[in-house]
């Protein structure tokens, strides 16, 4: 099997994909690649500009913010489709907002994120396909960051 065709039986596999339009499944197609990336690596960090954004295909990738005080904290894990560095889409703000790392050996697909905004403004039926999906992204991840929140509040450490 090659890249391409590799490629295609990747994004074919995400549930993402599976509602789309053969010409829009292709326009992604065009921008996306496959990464692999070794347990360890850093593949974003906080604060960078914008460039992917990335659904997990296989192993684990840890999203953390630094604090001053505590160093790096992990808020979230994603696992295979799971998408990280949606802020990448976001219209203002294009760093990212957390730092991402590969907890195992992982493989990504790596979505120009330029690219795909461009797609989005031509396009308003694939730009609200995305966008709706993007914004279930950040829904859950708020929710998570909520229930994080929570759950601190109620257990301070030194209780």
């Amino acid at each position: 099997m090659n890249a391409q065709q590799e490629l295609i039986a990747a994004l074919q596999s995400i549930p993402w994909f599976q509602d789309l339009s053969d010409q829009h499944f292709d326009l992604i197609c065009s921008i996306t690649h496959l990464v692999n990336v070794d347990q360890d690596t850093t593949i974003f960090s906080e604060g960078d500009k914008e460039e992917n954004l990335y659904i997990v295909l296989e192993g684990r990738v840890a999203v953390e913010l630094f604090s001053s005080v505590q160093g790096k904290i992990r808020i979230y894990t994603a696992e295979p489709l799971d998408v990280i560095g949606w802020s990448t889409l976001t219209p203002v703000i294009r760093q990212r907002t957390a730092s991402a790392r590969a907890v195992l050996d992982s493989r990504l697909a790596a979505v120009d994120g330029r690219e795909l905004r461009k797609l989005c403004d031509q396009d308003y039926e694939l730009g609200y396909i995305i966008m709706r999906r993007i914004a279930n992204v950040i829904a859950a991840r708020l929710m998570i960051t909520r229930l994080q929140l929570l759950d601190l509040y109620a257990h301070p450490q030194g209780d």
